[in-house]
């Protein structure tokens, strides 16, 4: 798991891949992003036959991932194209708190702290609303994936960073105007795990090694078990 053992290229995990659409589902995300807050151990029964262990209990080191809730800051529509997808267009939402502006600056203290100020201003005006119901219709139209902008929120975890982590995460379940509409309500509000993993679900995780390491969350093909330690 921990090989090569090198410098990793970025500290965030990258999803290589989403699981696959249901139209029949509910809209819902595929993805969340979490920081590990360190490991214990648990007791748990073995069920594999033709082991020595099966049906015995026996002692497992496991990590404890905490994961504050993220916020939707934006909408992304993708086309397909012979050469795979393509974006097609962005709708950002009104506001977008210092944390996230943040992750935009070399340095904070030193710069204007304009970013967004042009995207935040479509929302005032009659003109800038029509511009976004256009955007958000041609997703309606021409796009086959919509996914949506998160950020992580640094004050709930306690760190002396204050740039918050950026990543887009698929939106899958429902037709596309769902998708749309779906993310469309969830600009700028908070999205806890509940929503996205279920109890005992079988997710994937993948992460940098590197100290206080940040883990990305997969509902992909499931190789490990998440549950609640009690």
């Amino acid at each position: 798991v921990l090989l090569p053992r090198k410098r990793c290229k970025r500290h965030q995990g990258k999803i290589k891949s989403f699981p696959k659409d249901d139209a029949s589902q509910p809209c819902h995300l595929t993805a969340f992003v979490g920081f590990k807050a360190g490991m214990t151990h648990i007791v748990r029964e073995v069920d594999r036959v033709g082991s020595k262990t099966h049906k015995k209990e026996v002692v497992e080191a496991v990590t404890i991932i905490e994961t504050p809730p993220l916020v939707i800051v934006g909408i992304v529509g993708y086309v397909e194209t012979p050469r795979g997808l393509r974006q097609l267009t962005t709708v950002w939402a009104e506001h977008l708190s210092d944390e996230c502006k943040r992750r935009f600056y070399k340095n904070w203290y030193k710069s204007k702290r304009k970013a967004f100020s042009k995207a935040s201003k479509k929302w005032a005006d009659e003109d800038g609303k029509k511009s976004i119901e256009r955007d958000l219709e041609k997703m309606k139209k021409y796009c086959k994936v919509v996914r949506v902008v998160c950020h992580t929120q640094q004050k709930l975890v306690g760190l002396k960073q204050k740039r918050a982590h950026l990543m887009e995460v698929q939106v899958n379940g429902g037709s596309v105007a769902d998708k749309v509409e779906w993310a469309k309500e969830k600009l700028e509000k908070n999205v806890s795990i509940s929503n996205v993993f279920g109890q005992d679900e079988m997710i994937e995780t993948f992460f940098s090694s590197f100290s206080l390491a940040h883990s990305t969350l997969s509902a992909t093909e499931p190789p490990f078990t998440c549950t609640s330690i009690r």
